[in-house]
């Protein structure tokens, strides 16, 4: 098949990899270099480098209001085009463009977690398993008809790092099964009950509040990790915290009990890997030999 490749962020390299090792790869869409590091210099995608290191064509047109970005995309005369967490709301036009449309790949067993974070999101709700829907792309936030799902189980202490991996192949595999059985394959609408929307990660969610359950403060760590990663002061120290499960143990709310053990609003949490300012993530047994925690936080 000639596919349109759209997507951004690591999560979709796999994907891409993949596509382009057993489809032609006309054309790939990703977001513009951004500036990162201590210079600012701008720095290509994850998408943009691996693509261009597999000798493909990268477009990153800001949107596609412009006659020209639409006729362009459409002169590639694709049968297909796969998006994965591009970054963009694709008009109706670019949706109508290729023969077979636009199939996107969504880490959610939609109509759960529509929207932008959805593995972040449900390790912090405490959900059991996601998966990854294939889904026809219509106008709505993923609301389109979904071709495949498949499940997986979330673990006790998964990150969301961890899961996004998981995930990211998993994606990578169904989207070469879905091209393979496009003509026999049956849209499934989604469902009217059981919406939810995936928010953005705000930094603002990350501050650990002691005050809260253990349960919940546990699928926060995990689900923040490792990106933006929950934390709390230590002697003036921004501590990240990276990994977490719930223990035996209760106190006044940020007492620590013994190690990493830390008393929460009901039950206690262990800290099973952290990372201080200016270091690597470490285990909490690596930590503790070289930060003194007080006797509350």
């Amino acid at each position: 098949m000639r596919v349109i490749f759209m997507g951004t962020p690591e999560f979709s390299v796999p994907v891409l990899e993949a596509l382009a090792a057993q489809h032609e790869v006309v054309a790939v869409y990703s977001q513009p270099p951004r500036p990162a590091g201590r210079g600012k210099a701008l720095r290509p995608s994850p998408v943009q480098a691996r693509a261009e290191a597999l000798g493909l064509s990268v477009r990153h047109p800001l949107n596609f209001k412009a006659p020209e970005d639409r006729e362009a995309f459409a002169a590639l005369n694709a049968d297909i085009a796969v998006v994965v967490a591009y970054g963009l709301i694709l008009p109706q036009a670019i949706l109508d463009a290729p023969k077979r449309g636009c199939l996107n790949i969504h880490a959610s067993l939609l109509p759960r977690w529509r929207g932008a974070a959805p593995i972040h999101r449900a390790i912090i709700a405490g959900d059991a398993e996601t998966g990854i829907c294939i889904m026809q792309m219509e106008a709505g936030l993923d609301t389109g008809p979904v071709l495949l799902r498949e499940t997986l189980a979330i673990g006790a202490t998964e990150t969301t790092g961890e899961l996004h991996d998981r995930l990211s192949a998993m994606g990578a595999r169904m989207i070469c099964e879905a091209l393979d059985r496009l003509d026999s394959l049956t849209p499934a609408a989604q469902p009217e009950v059981g919406v939810t929307y995936a928010a953005k990660i705000d930094k603002a969610e990350a501050k650990i509040d002691w005050s809260r359950p253990a349960s919940e403060l546990v699928r926060l760590v995990n689900g923040l990790s490792p990106f933006p990663g929950a934390w709390c002061e230590v002697a003036g120290e921004r501590v990240k915290l990276l990994r977490a499960e719930c223990v035996a143990g209760s106190g006044d709310a940020g007492t620590v009990l013994q190690g990493f053990d830390i008393a929460c609003g009901t039950g206690a949490i262990r800290v099973l890997e952290a990372q201080r300012e200016g270091k690597k993530p470490m285990p909490s047994a690596e930590i503790l030999k070289g930060l003194v925690l007080p006797a509350r936080l």
